[in-house]
């Protein structure tokens, strides 16, 4: 019997070449979008979704175990990205970051984990970030929902263990998608103390999407925790350097790892 997958946010980047990928590979894809009727070209079927609505969740699921009867694996992917001084971020974007990558999986989780413990069998892959595991300048509640997300995601697996129930993080980092066109970014505002350092840093962030890797890897990545019996804790994807910093963050002191970082993004 081929498993039944449900991805969030697979209608471009890294969703969808999930969705495509396993598709291929024989597993039965369900995808989402807010707005599914402007992808009428996806080879495997999107259901509208919001995750920041708790109503459009529990529809969501409702629809997918009605056409399948079962959900073997939920791929938590919809996010969306904020940049920013932390002193000059809104709070009601601040709030909405949240709400879409930490809430958002929250709720997607509570849904599906009845329908799991009915089956006694099921996996929940959380996408997280590998700026989950540091405060990156301008990017300090980016980092901030994910490594929320990350946190939950160490107590959950410790609690649904005992319903044959496996959930794990896997932190991507640049790879090549549309998250720029989609992400918040705070105005650099002309009298701004801070205008200098974000305007230099942004350009760097973008740089490093624009050069990101192919999200296939992503997806070869994912088929194959999905086909692995036990999956660890977390899963890092991205280049060297990427994963080599989250080491260097646990082994190097604090203020060394720091001025890494300044340097990196050229701020003093």
């Amino acid at each position: 019997m081929s498993k039944v997958v449900c991805i969030t946010g697979a209608s471009s980047g890294i969703g969808k070449s999930i969705g495509e990928y396993l598709t291929v590979k024989g597993f039965r894809v369900y995808g989402s979008s807010r707005t599914p009727e402007k992808y009428k070209e996806s080879i495997f079927p999107l259901l509208q979704l919001d995750v920041r609505d708790t109503n459009s969740v529990t529809n969501f699921i409702d629809e997918v175990v009605s056409k399948a009867g079962r959900i073997d694996v939920l791929i938590n992917n919809a996010g969306v990205g904020i940049t920013g001084p932390i002193e000059e971020t809104p709070e009601e974007e601040i709030k909405g970051v949240f709400e879409t990558n930490f809430y958002g999986p929250i709720r997607m989780i509570k849904a599906v984990l009845p329908f799991m413990r009915l089956q006694q069998s099921g996996l929940v892959i959380n996408i997280t970030s590998i700026a989950a595991y540091m405060g990156l300048p301008y990017r300090g509640f980016y980092s901030a929902s994910k490594s929320a997300l990350e946190i939950s995601t160490e107590a959950l697996r410790m609690e649904t263990k005992q319903f044959g129930i496996e959930i794990t993080n896997v932190a991507p980092g640049d790879f090549a998608t549309n998250i720029v066109s989609g992400r918040y970014h705070a105005p650099i505002l002309d009298k701004s103390p801070y205008n200098k350092a974000y305007s230099e840093t942004l350009e760097l962030m973008n740089e490093g999407v624009d050069d990101g890797r192919d999200p296939q890897e992503m997806a070869k990545a994912i088929f194959k925790i999905i086909e692995t019996k036990h999956p660890k804790v977390r899963y890092k994807v991205g280049d060297f350097l990427q994963k080599t910093s989250v080491v260097l963050k646990k082994s190097l002191p604090g203020k060394v790892y720091e001025k890494m970082l300044m340097n990196h993004y050229k701020l003093k």
